[in-house]
């Protein structure tokens, strides 16, 4: 066995997301567990649902 077969990658990732409001970006967890608000504008950018996020900007970038 090969060390790619023993260690499980991770499923979950960051992203680069763009506000809708004001265009400011910022990294977010795609799994995240508390609400991510804008910095500049604070428009809600992340809501937790228990799993996968729900994303309110449009995802700029995935992050590995």
């Amino acid at each position: 066995m090969t060390m790619e077969e023993l260690i499980q990658m991770p499923k979950s990732k960051f992203l680069r997301v763009a506000c809708k409001n004001c265009k400011n970006d910022q990294i977010v967890f795609d799994k995240a567990s508390t609400l991510v608000k804008c910095m500049k504008c604070n428009a809600e950018l992340v809501i937790p649902t228990g799993g996968k996020s729900e994303i309110y900007g449009k995802i700029l970038q995935t992050l590995s």
